[in-house]
C-alpha cells in the first residue's frame, strides 16, 4: 500500500480462464469458470489486501455494460456491446494510474501488455499471476489452517469471554 492507497489488479478474465489449466477444463460452462475465477480472486484479494477488477469481454454480445460489486474490494465488469475487454482495461488502468494508484494488469496478450506499460501500469502475465496465487494459497493454509485456534472445534464457549460464558450458562440453567 503506497500513500494509503491499495494496489489495484485489473484482470483480463477470459484471458486468465484460457490460460489456467484448472479453468481451461471448465470452459464448457463459462459461467462456472467465471465463478471459480471470482472465488479464487476474492480469497487472494482479501488476504493480500488488493483491490481487484475482473473484466470480461462482451464484444460479441448485445448486452450493455454491467457492473457487479462482489465485495468492497472486488468488482466484475462485463463490457458494453461492441467494446473489448482490452479497451476497457486500457481506459481503467490509465484513469487509476492518473489517480496515483499502483496498477497491475493481468493478461498474457502481448499487445495489451505493451499498451499497459505505456499507460504507466505494470503488466503481469496470467501464468506469473497464477504462481503468485498458488504461493498465497499456501501461505493462507500455513497461517490459518495449521493454526491450532482454527483447528479446534467451533464452539461458542471457546470464542467468548469467561464472564459472558458464565452468564449464558446461568441463563440456560434457569430455563
Amino acid at each position: 500500500m503506497k500513500n494509503g492507497k491499495r494496489e489495484h489488479f485489473i484482470i483480463d478474465g477470459y484471458n486468465v480462464i484460457n490460460d489456467w489449466s484448472e479453468l481451461i477444463k471448465l470452459r464448457d460452462n463459462l459461467e462456472f469458470a467465471r465463478d471459480k475465477l471470482v472465488d479464487i480472486l476474492t480469497e487472494y484479494g482479501a488476504f493480500q489486501q488488493y483491490d481487484i477488477t475482473i473484466v470480461f469481454d462482451a464484444f460479441f454480445t448485445v448486452r450493455s455494460e454491467s457492473y457487479e460489486q462482489v465485495n468492497e474490494n472486488l468488482v466484475i465488469i462485463y463490457t458494453d456491446e461492441g467494446e473489448t475487454a482490452d479497451s476497457y482495461i486500457e481506459k481503467l488502468a490509465y484513469n487509476l494510474v492518473r489517480q496515483g494508484i499502483e496498477v497491475y494488469v493481468v493478461t498474457s496478450d502481448y499487445a495489451e501488455q505493451t499498451v499497459i506499460l505505456g499507460a504507466g501500469a505494470y503488466r503481469v502475465s496470467s501464468r506469473e499471476f497464477r504462481k503468485d496465487i498458488k504461493k498465497t494459497k499456501k501461505k493462507i493454509e500455513e497461517e490459518y489452517m495449521h493454526n491450532p485456534i482454527f483447528l479446534s472445534r467451533r464452539e461458542l464457549g471457546g470464542r467468548i469471554k469467561a464472564d459472558v460464558a458464565k452468564k449464558m450458562d446461568e441463563f440456560r440453567k434457569r430455563r
